[in-house]
């Protein structure tokens, strides 16, 4: 039985034979058919994040397959996977059999591919629980989006438009400008004025720092990512001055909001009124993947396929 394991942080994963999985009382065993390579997959790996699995281990957080066994899902039924210390504080999915607590699964409908089932939890939830939950975001009101071409950016557009906000990117280019849809404005960050009502920032850094200048007095920003940079210097009595609030967004905490939302938000992606884009990678190129999601620029995520 193939798996990807880590012997070493930060040493390229490689592919190992091991024992079959075995799923005992409150468990489920799953085929795998794709398999996330995500920004906390990299951060577990770089021996850096708070809770790790003990080496060599899988590493991988989400993931959709079909059950094997399962005293709780029918064999054959569709599924996704996500938490429960999956490749966190766990062997994780980066292999073709997948041991899963119970808890940790959600039916995947037959309009979603496997791969969308894989990938679709942690951007389409966060931005889902950044935008009603943290945010507050109200009917009419402007919204400025920072990484509007990453997978939680471009989300965070797509379910703004629905709820009928006013938004708008935040660019850096004229390039990453081309790559927005049609119908979103794009500012360019230098010549940002305070006007939005809510800020959503992927990106973090220094991003962050030049984005909540387009932030209106009295306003709220949301900080969901820090793939620009994980400090960031702030100008405090500006912030103050202008009554701007900084919500940080915690998915772990919010782990249960983003499942309540799970079923609608896998109900608009199989009908099509939500795109994500993914770039498939067989399960041997786990590294090649690895990488690629640290490339500037890249679009979409990373799903490793069996």
């Amino acid at each position: 039985m193939k798996a990807v394991r880590v012997h070493a942080w930060r040493e390229p994963p490689r592919i190992d034979e091991v024992p079959p999985a075995t799923a005992g009382p409150g468990h489920t065993l799953v085929r795998m058919q794709a398999a996330t390579v995500g920004h906390i997959d990299r951060s577990v790996w770089s021996g850096t994040f708070g809770r790790h699995p003990a080496l060599p281990y899988v590493p991988g957080v989400e993931a959709a397959g079909v059950v094997v066994s399962s005293a709780r899902f029918a064999v054959g039924q569709r599924v996704w996977l996500r938490g429960a210390g999956l490749g966190v504080a766990r062997d994780g999915t980066w292999r073709e059999l997948i041991d899963a607590p119970d808890a940790a699964l959600g039916t995947l409908p037959d309009a979603v591919p496997a791969p969308l089932g894989s990938a679709f939890f942690s951007p389409c939830t966060s931005a889902w629980v950044a935008l009603h939950d943290v945010a507050r975001l109200r009917e009419g009101e402007r919204l400025l989006v920072t990484g509007a071409t990453g997978a939680v950016g471009s989300m965070v557009l797509q379910l703004a438009h629905d709820m009928r906000a006013r938004v708008a990117a935040v660019v850096c280019d004229a390039e990453q400008a081309a790559r927005l849809p049609a119908r979103i404005d794009a500012v360019p960050i230098e010549r940002l004025t305070p006007q939005a009502d809510a800020l959503i920032d992927t990106v973090g850094g220094a991003t962050l720092a030049a984005a909540l200048r387009g932030v209106a007095a009295g306003g709220r920003a949301v900080l969901v990512g820090y793939t620009g940079g994980t400090t960031v210097a702030l100008d405090l009595p500006e912030l103050m001055q202008r009554d701007v609030t900084l919500l940080p967004l915690n998915m772990l905490r919010r782990e249960a909001a983003g499942r309540a939302a799970a079923p609608a938000l896998l109900e608009r992606i199989g009908d099509g009124r939500l795109t994500l884009e993914v770039k498939t990678f067989d399960l041997h190129e786990a590294a090649h993947a690895l990488e690629w999601i640290a490339t500037r620029g890249h679009r979409g995520r990373a799903v490793l396929v069996a």
